[in-house]
């Protein structure tokens, strides 16, 4: 059942995404070779807390940091560890959320670690553009898969394939609600969509082929092939104006 939010509700959750977005600037400051993924867990849940939001991911179905941080053939759900110290040419995908008031907010960027190839760099820029496209399709009357198309047409375009396995959601006071958003589909199909829907928007890109593989800690995922991966995220809200990023300063 897809939930509609009330104009108080947004704002509730806008809270929640607010403060994933200064997550997010802060993780991008911090960056760069040497630096643990724990580390910026470390920092990332201490800022989290301190902005009187709990973090959203540490302990739901039992995963234990409050950063996803994926590097370069990871797709999603990356554990932080004291292990994986990032080094110059890596690309490092960074999910973080927050809950205030019961209210959740969710997004993720991908950031480069020193200097990186012109390939990783394409890729980047490709996977946050397609989520632009799918954003300015979240618009009163369209359909959700009008979403996914922009997206998956976008990203194969440009010689990309989008993951299949893993799809954006709804979201409120719950981290995952209906509907489901992937990242592919036909154009006019799938729920209307109405103002009042919030809607995370997260495409997964692979540079080759769409399979992918979880690994032993059955969280992280990885490309089947080998081939980096980046992924982008906003929280989005359906208003009769349009699209209103909730995870935007």
């Amino acid at each position: 059942m897809i939930i509609l939010k009330s104009l108080q509700e947004i704002e509730k959750i806008r809270k929640a995404c607010l403060i994933v977005a200064d997550v997010l600037e802060e993780m991008k400051l911090l960056v760069r070779p040497g630096v643990s993924t724990l580390a910026l867990d470390d920092v990332a849940e201490k800022f989290i807390r301190a902005a009187g939001a709990v973090p959203a991911f540490k302990g739901y179905r039992g995963y234990p940091k409050t950063l996803c941080t994926s590097v370069n053939t990871e797709i999603i759900h990356g554990i932080p560890t004291k292990d994986v110290v990032l080094k110059s040419g890596d690309i490092v995908s960074i999910d973080v959320g927050a809950i205030v008031d019961g209210f959740y907010g969710d997004a993720a960027i991908t950031v480069p670690v020193g200097k990186i190839d012109p390939e990783a760099e394409r890729l980047i820029r490709v996977t946050e553009e397609s989520l632009y496209r799918g954003i300015a399709q979240a618009t009163v009357h369209n359909r959700l898969y009008d979403i996914s198309y922009a997206v998956q047409g976008y990203v194969e375009t440009n010689g990309y394939s989008v993951v299949r396995e893993f799809v954006g959601h709804g979201i409120g006071r719950s981290l995952h609600e209906d509907p489901q958003v992937p990242n592919f589909g036909a154009p006019g199909q799938g729920p209307r969509l109405k103002s009042g829907m919030v809607l995370a928007i997260e495409p997964m890109v692979n540079v080759g082929g769409s399979a992918t593989v979880v690994q032993e800690d059955n969280w992280t995922a990885v490309t089947a092939d080998g081939s980096l991966s980046a992924h982008f995220e906003h929280t989005i809200a359906v208003m009769p104006d349009g699209p209103w990023i909730l995870t935007k300063k």
